[in-house]
């Protein structure tokens, strides 16, 4: 089911994001570590969220207007008063993953080597608006990006070089390599054909009017 807006905050109960769903608080993006492992469920909009962005409470609707733990942006929204703060604009790392995920080029997870640092799991996305940039996130509901690749100027090798990751691919500007695995063929030509485009300055959608005309 789809956030719930403003408005009916309080008034529904919200959709829980499950706690692997993140790896960071969903509102100070703080990461949820060994020490900061108490993950907490705001009781308006189903975030999950770390100890200090929960120390809050709010009378809900749907609970009978019994108070109960929400995040600071709900109690905030609930009680009526506006944090200018946090209008400013987001840094470009801050889109939040499931806001870029759900209008995409491409989505999906990928394994993610950075120099000769180990192979790590990413949730990957070109998003629609910026399909020349590749975001990279930790998990499908993180609200930061860990890292982008504007993919101008890359060039592709799609030769795998790891029998252990044989649907593998390399992307290298000068001194940057950023090597990506996919758990299938099927996903790696998927990620190719969009990657081949972005690092030409092309997107996909120019490709079809290319076509039509």
């Amino acid at each position: 089911s789809p956030p719930l807006q403003n408005a009916e905050l309080g008034k529904r109960a919200p959709r829980w994001i499950r706690d692997n769903e993140v790896t960071m608080c969903m509102k100070c993006k703080e990461p949820f570590n060994a020490l900061t492992r108490r993950r907490h469920h705001c009781r308006a909009c189903g975030h999950v969220v770390c100890w200090k962005c929960s120390d809050y409470k709010a009378h809900l609707e749907y609970d009978g207007n019994k108070l109960n733990k929400v995040c600071k942006d709900c109690y905030h929204v609930i009680i009526g008063c506006t944090d200018s703060e946090e209008k400013k604009r987001k840094g470009i790392l801050e889109i939040e993953s499931a806001e870029v995920s759900g209008n995409s080029v491409i989505c999906s997870f990928l394994q993610y080597m950075e120099k000769s640092k180990p192979w790590q799991k990413a949730w990957c996305v070109i998003p629609k608006q910026e399909a020349l940039v590749l975001y990279m996130y930790g998990a499908p509901q993180d609200v930061k990006a860990l890292a982008t690749i504007p993919l101008l100027g890359y060039t592709v090798d799609d030769t795998p070089k790891s029998a252990d990751l044989p649907h593998s691919f390399k992307l290298t500007q000068s001194k940057s390599v950023h090597s990506f695995a996919a758990d299938n063929e099927e996903l790696k030509q998927k990620w190719l054909k969009v990657i081949h485009l972005a690092v030409k300055g092309e997107t996909p959608e120019c490709q079809n009017e290319l076509q039509v005309n």
